[in-house]
């Protein structure tokens, strides 16, 4: 008798093994930050989607993102920091680094809408120590 049905036989119960596990397996917890968007409507803070749609405050935007993308000493925190303008005020929002980054954002965004007009809200956010 020959046995040429193990090896596929084998490689199927193999294969759904894998699967079940994998099935069975939770994904990953996605990044979240709903509280702080949830807290910042409580507050009637502005949020992205509430930017103005004026060709000023896009002109604005685009501005100070693209100050903000140019600089690559900046983290990737940095880079994604949230710049609404409304009506000329901006208000920046989001973790960065460190205090120098806070402060380099700040200023990128006071040198395109002008001093006083900039709400500077971003946070900081420190990396997480690695673990040996």
């Amino acid at each position: 008798m020959k046995m040429t049905w193990i090896i596929p036989a084998v490689a199927a119960v193999l294969v759904c093994g894998v699967t079940i596990k994998a099935a069975q397996q939770s994904p990953p917890p996605a990044a979240d930050n709903s509280k702080a968007n949830k807290a910042a409507l409580a507050k009637g803070q502005p949020t992205a989607d509430q930017a103005k749609n004026s060709d000023a405050d896009r002109d604005i935007m685009q501005k100070i993102r693209k100050a903000v993308m140019d600089d690559k000493s900046l983290s990737s925190y940095a880079h994604n920091v949230k710049i609404i303008s409304q009506d000329g005020k901006v208000t920046l929002k989001g973790p960065v680094r460190s205090d120098k980054e806070k402060q380099n954002i700040e200023q990128k965004a006071t040198d395109v809408a002008g001093t006083g007009n900039v709400t500077n809200q971003i946070t900081i956010r420190t990396a997480p120590k690695k673990t040996s």
